[in-house]
């Protein structure tokens, strides 16, 4: 399997502009595909932004930053984006009938040699890749939020997935700077099955008035060490992809473990997503 040295993302939303940022870091050059011209645009300005901050904390030169941004390119069309690339990694919303569909696109346009990974936090790999010619050269690559900071990549190998293909997507993660664990193509993988658990239950907790969203946030932070409580980070992450994820969980496990809280589900009807929206467990308009 040939070098790495140029990568589509395709989706450029919350993870995707992430990802385009550390890999142009890398020293790849990188196209960034969104259906939605207007969202390309802005991926690459909160790119800029990321690269902005970086330098103000002098982790980041002019130098590495204006390299990286010179590295990353905006393309409209799917064909475009991966033409001749060594690499796609899809960063689309959590649904397989999407994702499959994008794959099915990118599989006669892209080069043989591509590697073709999927940032998918916990839909079925083997499943995603039937919608390509070759699934020996597909991958999960899941990478979390905000990406340019967290380390941990969740290499993904589905029923099909060569050895070759795992061992690249590994090497590239460690290119990346990431930590990479492997995993099997499970439901939940190994991180949303362990993290949506624990975040169903403390919506549970504060559903049930045991202890406050802030309390509960702190008893993980300070009991166990977590960087960061339940309820904060799905604020983070968004209130409705982490119900989506424990939608499927439920369904696919068949585990009350995963059930959503009825709390969930009505916060997220009444637009309390999160940061993203201003308000979730948190206020963030403060």
């Amino acid at each position: 399997m040939s070098a790495i040295h140029t990568v589509a993302v395709l989706g450029a939303g919350t993870m995707g502009h992430g990802i385009a940022q550390i890999c142009a870091m890398a020293g790849c050059d990188v196209r960034l595909f969104d259906v939605n011209e207007k969202a390309s645009s802005s991926g690459t300005e909160r790119v800029r932004a990321n690269l902005d901050k970086g330098m103000a904390r002098g982790k980041v030169t002019e130098e590495e930053r204006d390299s990286a941004l010179a590295r990353i390119s905006i393309a409209t069309v799917i064909a475009d984006a991966v033409h001749g690339v060594d690499l796609v990694i899809e960063a689309a919303p959590e649904l397989v009938e999407l994702k499959a569909k994008i794959f099915a696109e990118v599989d006669g346009a892209a080069p043989d040699h591509a590697i073709l990974a999927s940032n998918t936090s916990s839909l079925s790999i083997g499943e995603i890749a039937g919608a390509v010619s070759d699934a020996s050269r597909f991958v999960g690559m899941h990478f979390f939020n905000p990406v340019h900071i967290m380390k941990l990549v969740e290499v993904v190998w589905g029923p099909e997935t060569s050895d070759e293909t795992r061992d690249a997507a590994v090497a590239f993660a460690l290119r990346l700077g990431k930590q990479p664990i492997v995993v099997r193509d499970a439901p939940g993988f190994a991180s949303s099955r362990l993290g949506i658990v624990l975040g169903m239950e403390a919506i549970r907790m504060v559903e049930q008035r045991v202890a406050s969203p802030e309390d509960i946030d702190k008893a993980m932070e300070l009991g166990y060490r977590h960087p960061m409580g339940p309820l904060r980070l799905t604020d983070l992450v968004g209130l409705d992809i982490r119900l989506g994820i424990a939608e499927y969980l439920h369904a696919t496990l068949q585990s009350d473990a995963f059930e959503p809280p009825a709390l969930l589900r009505s916060m997220v009807a009444e637009g309390r997503l999160g940061k993203k929206s201003g308000r979730g467990f948190y206020d963030w308009t403060e």
